[in-house]
């Protein structure tokens, strides 16, 4: 077979290449220019051209951590392209094994469509500041940005999503078209009514809702490359390499162990050295004073009965927006002037101690007093000196999940091959993943100066009932 042969066999004309810093070069489907029949045919470049996708241009990855790492401007939209195509190399990897322990399981060329999109889609529904919008603002309405994304997956892009035939590795069976609404419960967290969903459905879950999933994978290369905190921060080629769906779900072999702990290690570090950094956390209090008076201004209600505004709601347009409040009259005025304070990093609140918990495996978090901050900063005040307790102070409290605790034959619960019995058993059963921690708490204080750092201090000692060893102004 000739070269000219070997590569006729590929049609290149049917994919476009993003070159990205991560995973080199990206494939995605397009339409072939030279045949006038696929002018009214859609590839993944129409759903990545959507407005809804092409917003993720304007919502940073990192939240607000790009304040203080300079060269973290990369937004959620080079982050989804990454996510979808690593739904591209795992199927790939996966696809044998899902078909041996799965009755009913569609084509290659659907499973990889489906998990492309859920990649792509997955972060739809984010608003301004990501999670922190989740919390400050959609929770009211008892929503998250995953509520919303399948929303917008099922309302707004189900018919663009049922028209899709193609990746740039295989093609949907001529008798098959792809679900929006299996895209849209992929993206959302295992809830305990998922029942009555086809095991092939459950398993393709697990790789965005686990220990290491898609997500994750591609959030830890990209942000700790971005921020300069490392370049190749654990081997996703060894965790690839040795993980397969068994009967019971996704399952690695214990020749990978040392890679899944690898990669634990370094979301661990990130989650305390980027995400949690005592400065990222002090913007978000600072955030936190106005962000409440600020929506009512910006955006009328519930997301979800508003989607048409919401599509137009980013960081960059609330940015915007709020920059042009300062020298307005009343309510907006008075806000204008707290927020360029924020954009002018001028950020009012100084981290003076900290705490730091770890939760194991049969420890009650939930009855801990640090999970809840207004109860935590009550008790705090109450342990100072009489005339410190009408300080001007901020509790944070911020959590890390190094493993969920999910039960049962359902997305998120990992498992392990045991080479030397050649059984498989829950992943947490290995001495090594089970010596991680459940959750890691890190309890801190902001004040405006540092003048009462000793009082503050031992206040937080009193209140933990441990030692000074963590206790420093980190």
């Amino acid at each position: 077979m000739t070269l000219v042969t070997i590569v006729a066999m590929q049609d290149f004309n049917l994919e476009a290449l993003i070159h990205d810093p991560i995973h080199g070069y990206i494939p995605i489907g397009k339409r072939d220019k030279r045949d006038a029949a696929s002018d009214s045919a859609i590839c993944e470049q129409d759903v990545i051209n959507h407005p809804w996708v092409q917003r993720m241009r304007n919502i940073h990855q990192l939240q607000t951590a790009w304040w203080i790492y300079p060269t973290a401007e990369h937004s959620r939209f080079q982050h989804i392209l990454g996510v979808m195509h690593l739904a591209s190399r795992w199927v790939q990897a996966l696809y044998p094994s899902l078909q041996r322990v799965c009755d009913e399981v569609p084509s290659i060329g659907y499973v990889e469509s489906l998990m492309r999109m859920a990649g792509l889609l997955h972060d739809v529904g984010h608003g301004p500041f990501g999670h922190f919008f989740d919390e400050h603002y959609l929770r009211q309405f008892h929503e998250t940005h995953e509520t919303l994304g399948a929303q917008i997956i099922s309302t707004e892009l189900g018919e663009i999503l049922r028209q899709l035939r193609s990746n740039p590795n295989s093609r949907l069976a001529d008798d098959e078209q792809l679900d929006p609404e299996q895209v849209a419960w992929i993206i959302q967290r295992p809830a305990a009514d998922d029942g009555n969903r086809p095991k092939w459905l459950m398993f393709l879950r697990s790789l965005l809702s686990g220990i290491y999933t898609i997500d994750n994978m591609d959030f830890v290369l990209r942000d700790a490359y971005m921020t300069g905190y490392s370049q190749r921060s654990y081997d996703l080629e060894r965790l690839l390499r040795y993980s397969f769906f068994s009967e019971h779900g996704l399952t690695i072999h214990d020749r990978g162990i040392h890679a899944l702990l690898r990669f634990m290690g370094a979301r661990a570090e990130l989650f305390r050295n980027v995400y949690f950094h005592r400065s990222v956390r002090g913007i978000d209090l600072a955030l936190t004073d106005v962000f409440a008076q600020t929506m009512p201004l910006l955006f009328p209600g519930n997301p979800r009965e508003h989607l048409a505004h919401y599509l137009q709601l980013t960081e960059s347009s609330l940015l915007v927006d709020v920059a042009r409040w300062q020298h307005a009259e009343g309510e907006a005025g008075e806000l204008g002037r707290h927020w360029q304070e924020i954009l002018q990093c001028r950020v009012p609140w100084m981290m003076v101690c900290q705490r730091t918990m770890t939760f194991d495996e049969g420890d009650h978090e939930a009855s801990s007093i640090f999970t809840d901050q207004e109860f935590v900063e009550k008790k705090l005040l109450a342990a100072l000196p009489a005339h410190l307790q009408s300080i001007d102070l901020r509790i944070d409290i911020a959590r890390h999940i190094f493993r969920p605790l999910v039960q049962g034959p359902v997305a998120g619960q990992n498992y392990l091959l045991d080479s030397a019995t050649e059984q498989i058993r829950p992943l947490t059963s290995h001495e090594l993943i089970d010596r991680q921690p459940v959750a890691q708490r890190i309890c801190r204080i902001y004040a405006r100066d540092m003048q009462h750092q000793s009082e503050l201090a031992g206040a937080l000692q009193v209140l933990s009932g441990h030692g000074e060893d963590d206790l420093t102004n980190m």
